[in-house]
C-alpha cells in the first residue's frame, strides 16, 4: 500500500489495491512517512475503510483534537462491537462514537453530570446493544480510572444500534423520544404513574418500537376491523386514546399508521389502566 496522507504518528490514510482508501492504525506507522511511500500491511495493527469522502474529512478533523491513545481505545471498541454481533458496522461509528465519547468523558473529568431521560426505554428497545454498552462503560472506567454515569450507557447503546442497522443516529434518537412522548400522553390521559418495571409497560414499549419500525419499512398490512369494533364498545377510553397516540405517531414519522394498530394499542392500554 502507498501512503496518501499521514494523520499522525500512528494513523495514516493509504491506497489499498482492493478497498482504495483505507485508514491504517499501528504504533509508529506514520513516523517520518511521506506521501507516496510504501507501507507494509503487516505493520498495521488495524485498518478500516472510510469510503465516504465526508466521513474521511470528519475523521481527519476529529484527529486534530482527539489524542492518539484515545483513538486507539475507540478502535478497540469498534472491533469488539463487530466481533460481538458478527457484522460489519457502518463506517460512521469511527467518527460518531469517538467524537461522542471524547466529549462525554471530558465532561465527566470536569465533574459535569450526564442526564439521560430515555435510559429505560433504550434498554427495553435494544437489550443486546444496551448489554454491550454496559460492558463498554465498565471497560472505559477501568482503562481511564474514571466513573462514567449510568446515563451514558443509553447513548452508547444508540450509537451501536445506529451502526449495526445503518440507520442515522438522528432517526434512532427521534424514535426513542417519540416513544417517551407517547408514554407521557398515556400517563396524563389515564391519570396514572406507570411502573417502569411493570411487565405490561415493557411489552408496550417493545410493541411501539416494533410498530414504528414496521411502518417505516412499509410492511405493516394487518387488518383487525372485527376486533376493533368490539374493543371500541368495551374499552372506549383506551380505544380513543389509542387513536390519539396514532395521530401523534403519524405526525412524527410522516407516514400513515394502519387502523389495526388501534387494536393492539387498546389492548396494551387496557392492561396498563388496570393499575
Amino acid at each position: 500500500m502507498n501512503v496518501k496522507k499521514v494523520l499522525n504518528n500512528n494513523v495514516v490514510i493509504a491506497h489499498h489495491p482492493e478497498y482504495e482508501e483505507v485508514v491504517l492504525i499501528g504504533k509508529g506507522i506514520g513516523f517520518n512517512k511521506k506521501q507516496g511511500e510504501q507501507v507494509e500491511s503487516n505493520v498495521a495493527e488495524k485498518f478500516f475503510v472510510l469510503k465516504d469522502k465526508k466521513e474521511q474529512e470528519q475523521y481527519k478533523e476529529l484527529l486534530t483534537y482527539v489524542d492518539e491513545s484515545f483513538v486507539g481505545l475507540m478502535n478497540e471498541l469498534t472491533t469488539l462491537i463487530q466481533k460481538r454481533f458478527q457484522v460489519q458496522v457502518h463506517e460512521h461509528i469511527h467518527v460518531a462514537l469517538t467524537d461522542h465519547l471524547y466529549f462525554a468523558i471530558k465532561r465527566v473529568k470536569q465533574g459535569l453530570g450526564i442526564s439521560n431521560p430515555f435510559l429505560i426505554e433504550t434498554e427495553l428497545a435494544y437489550p443486546k446493544e444496551y448489554a454491550l454498552a454496559t460492558e463498554i462503560v465498565e471497560w472505559l472506567n477501568e482503562k481511564l480510572s474514571i466513573v462514567i454515569p449510568e446515563g451514558e450507557i443509553g447513548f452508547i447503546a444508540l450509537h451501536i444500534h445506529s451502526a449495526l442497522t445503518r440507520r442515522p443516529l438522528s432517526e434512532v434518537n427521534r424514535h426513542t423520544q417519540l416513544i417517551a412522548t407517547l408514554i407521557e400522553v398515556i400517563e396524563h390521559s389515564l391519570s396514572l404513574q406507570i411502573d417502569r418495571k411493570d411487565i405490561h409497560y415493557l411489552r408496550l414499549v417493545r410493541h411501539l418500537h416494533d410498530a414504528i419500525a414496521r411502518v417505516e419499512k412499509g410492511n405493516y398490512d394487518e387488518n383487525q376491523n372485527a376486533l376493533a369494533k368490539v374493543l371500541q364498545e368495551q374499552y372506549p377510553i383506551c380505544y380513543n386514546l389509542s387513536w390519539k397516540l396514532i395521530k401523534i405517531m403519524q405526525k412524527a414519522i410522516k407516514k400513515t399508521i394502519p387502523e389495526a394498530e388501534a387494536v393492539y394499542l387498546t389492548m396494551h392500554l387496557q392492561r396498563l389502566s388496570k393499575q
